[in-house]
């Protein structure tokens, strides 16, 4: 999965799972190879034009979390940034499709084929004639070369974060002639669509020094529509310029500036013109649906300004301002709303396009330790939980398509893709129960008073970043019947969901600096680190149904820590968080809900094991033999008797899925690597280390005459073709239902 060219190495979060067993899977969802394959549950929201109507010139400033620390995608500290300057500016031999599919990019490949399988594979690559880098030098086998020598993992010189692929291949020649490569492999590989992408001149790959420092901050060589013009950390910009030897459709835009904008501050840096394209959370996407409905509407200030202090604070608080920024003084306040309506008049400017992104939402499952070390009892907080219910609090309010997932490895619309959630079944609340009774937690046992600094029956690690969530950040569902499931659901904190933040690749990031955007891209993003993730109602009640007595064993409670970020946007996995833990109540499962900031998540907590269950998020690839195996393979003790879990932050893992996955990348039948990955898949469910929630929403602020540009879904965006519109040309509000008129 390549975030660069072909999916999203760059935002990689994690998820992981434990042996399954004994257990049988008696049902294989969808593995046959005459299934028919759905498409995407939605898809791209882009108004979409044809180039005649795109004006030539002009400058998109495009909203990312920070200027990146490398322009190099295969160094630890890339990040979703990185990938996105890499996409415009460097060759990748495949890109996706709206199905999350990888086809040959024809601006670089003329075509891309197996040729030999005995006695090794041999892919041909048929380079586009025209395809020059910036300085002039034809595109050919030397780049393909010095990128194989320097990812292979064979010279430790390179500071690589990720070789795999690259380190199946034999050697390297040139075909027939100069626009020729022949690539040999050792070994079978069947993702071999997924090398590549991007490719690096050689002046970039073929030294260490070149690699390791070189393309940090500038790229003198590059071959797309943009070349990178400046990387300005002063001003936050990364600056990408035509590329006057691109040999394509000449770019539209004359400039796309990346602006560094914090995540909180994203609608207002629309109104005030820094950025014309942003990610938006589900209260900005609001606020901006809100200012296209107030035209010629009242305001509280007008008048002969009496309008009391409380009328104006409602006001404010009803049209979504803070409520920790709402000051209690008339003359602040009022300062303030005229702040907002300032801002919302420029908001009228622009539209929210909205999609899922390549990316789910899971609960994650640590199976190192504690009761959920048992299979039974993660199998029972997977029966406990209705995925249906938690898939409609996030996107119904969104009117994006409420569809529980059900794969690990791949999205609807992609070609692996089946629902597999059968091998460990659905809600039931009474199986739930039985599986618990049968691991010896039972209803009313003894509980033996906890001694000062002793652990409860899940690990729960006091923490010093905690924040919100009541006292010392937690709060315990169950403990009584205060209603925490509406006080917690109305969490202002940020998300956690799916993306990184930093967009970091689960395989360019080390292990203690994982986070998305879970949701937090781990999510986070994780961080869609940072990145926000899924966005439910603030608020919502929990279920009506009375819970289940406490459950306990060997004299202590069956009681589960819960983790979750607290930084803006966060608040969707706050609501998210507080129904499951209501669901769980329903079978006896207490749960501690703790919120720590979003630098401690994903380094202090998932990395370390310091949890039981936590909400982020992965991105789907093309390529899940390839990109999934490190997610979910079973931890591996190393000889100084530490064990590596690789990117398996719930440590479970079982022999059989490792063996699945080894079968899938060595096979060139495309029906059968499918099938492979849908058996690898269904035992991963059975294991029940990661429970598949939801597809992450993605909403975008984007102004009104942006064309070609928006909520992308899988596709990779065709970036010479992003533009505004030509005078007297318009696009309506909801530009993926219609054609633009004039």
């Amino acid at each position: 999965m390549s975030h660069h060219g072909v999916g999203p190495r760059a935002v990689m979060r994690s998820v992981a799972f434990l042996t399954a067993g004994a257990l049988a899977v008696p049902l294989l969802a969808g593995c046959g190879s005459d299934d028919e394959i759905a498409g995407p549950l939605a898809g791209q929201d882009i108004a979409p034009v044809a180039r005649a109507q795109v004006a030539d010139g002009g400058t998109l400033k495009w909203a990312v979390d920070a200027v990146p620390e490398t322009l190099n995608t295969f160094q630890a500290d890339a990040d979703a940034g990185t990938s996105r300057i890499a996409q415009a500016v460097l060759p990748s031999m495949f890109r996706l499709d709206a199905n999350g599919r990888p086809v040959a990019n024809p601006a670089y490949l003329e075509s891309a084929k197996v040729i030999e399988t005995e006695p090794r594979q041999v892919v041909l690559y048929k380079l586009n004639q025209q395809a020059v880098w910036s300085d002039g030098r034809e595109i050919g086998a030397a780049d393909f070369v010095a990128q194989w020598r320097a990812l292979s993992g064979k010279d430790s010189a390179y500071w690589t974060a990720r070789n795999a692929g690259y380190d199946r291949i034999a050697k390297i020649e040139r075909g027939a002639n100069d626009l020729q490569v022949r690539v040999t492999f050792s070994r079978t590989y069947a993702d071999w669509k997924s090398l590549f992408s991007p490719l690096y001149p050689k002046d970039v790959m073929g030294t260490p020094d070149a690699f390791n420092d070189g393309a940090r901050r500038k790229l003198k060589v590059t071959a797309g529509p943009f070349r990178v013009e400046k990387v300005d950390t002063a001003e936050k910009d990364v600056v990408l310029a035509r590329n006057p030897r691109w040999w394509g459709k000449p770019a539209k835009l004359k400039q796309i500036v990346l602006h560094a904008v914090s995540r909180d501050k994203r609608a207002a840096a629309l109104a005030d013109g820094s950025v014309d394209l942003t990610e938006v959370d589900s209260a900005e996407a609001q606020r901006i649906a809100l200012a296209n409905r107030q035209k010629g509407t009242g305001t509280p200030l007008q008048g002969s300004g009496r309008t009391s202090v409380k009328k104006l604070r409602s006001w404010a608080l009803a049209h979504g301002l803070d409520s920790g920024k709402v000051p209690t003084g008339r003359k602040k306040l009022r300062k303030v709303i005229k702040r907002y309506l300032e801002q919302q008049q420029a908001l009228r400017d622009f539209d929210v396009r909205k999609s899922l992104e390549p990316a789910y939402t899971q609960l994650a499952l640590n199976g190192s330790s504690g009761p959920l070390a048992d299979e039974r009892v993660r199998r029972a907080v997977a029966r406990a939980l209705d995925r249906a219910e938690l898939a409609r609090l996030v996107l119904t309010p969104l009117g994006l398509p409420a569809v529980p997932v059900g794969s690990h490895l791949a999205l609807s619309g992609q070609a692996a893709y089946a629902d597999s959630s059968g091998a460990i079944g659905g809600q039931d609340t009474k199986e739930a129960q039985a599986l618990l009774a049968d691991a010896g937690w039972v209803a009313g046992g003894p509980v033996k008073a906890e001694k000062k600094g002793e652990k409860a029956a899940g690990p729960e690690k006091p923490s010093e970043d905690v924040s919100g969530g009541g006292e010392d950040g937690q709060y315990i569902v169950g403990e009584d019947d205060k209603g925490h499931d509406d006080e917690h659901g109305d969490d202002e904190h940020g998300d956690g969901e799916g993306r990184r933040r930093d967009g970091k690749d689960k395989r360019h990031a080390p292990a203690d600096d994982k986070r998305e955007h879970g949701d937090k891209d781990l999510a986070q993003e994780g961080r869609h680190g940072g990145a926000p993730g899924a966005y439910a109602p603030r608020g919502t009640a929990a279920p009506a149904a009375a819970p289940a007595g406490p459950l306990a064993k060997d004299g202590k409670a069956l009681a589960l820590r819960f983790v979750l970020p607290s930084g803006p946007g966060s608040d969707t996995l706050g609501s998210v968080a507080a129904r499951i833990s209501a669901m769980l109540e329903q079978v006896g499962i207490r749960t501690t809900i703790t919120k720590v900031s979003d630098e401690s998540y994903f380094k202090d907590h998932i990395a370390s094991g310091e949890y039981d269950l936590a909400l982020y998020s992965w991105p789907s690839s093309a390529f899940p033999a390839t990109d999934a195996r490190p997610v979910y393979a079973k931890p591996v003790p190393a000889a100084d008797g530490s064990v590596n879990v690789e990117q398996n932050f719930t440590r479970v893992g079982t022999d059989q899925v490792d063996q699945l996955f080894d079968q899938a990348a060595t096979t060139l039948d495309e029906d059968e690597e499918r099938d492979l990955i849908r058996k690898a898949d269904a035992r991963i469910w059975a294991a029940a280390g990661s429970i598949p929630l939801y597809q992450r929403p993605q909403l975008v602020g984007v102004r009104r005459n942006l064309v070609n540009a928006g909520a992308f879904g899988f596709q990779t965006p065709v970036y010479e073709d992003m533009g505004f519109l030509k005078k007297g040309v318009k696009v309506s509000a909801s530009p993926a239902s219609g054609s633009p008129d004039k």
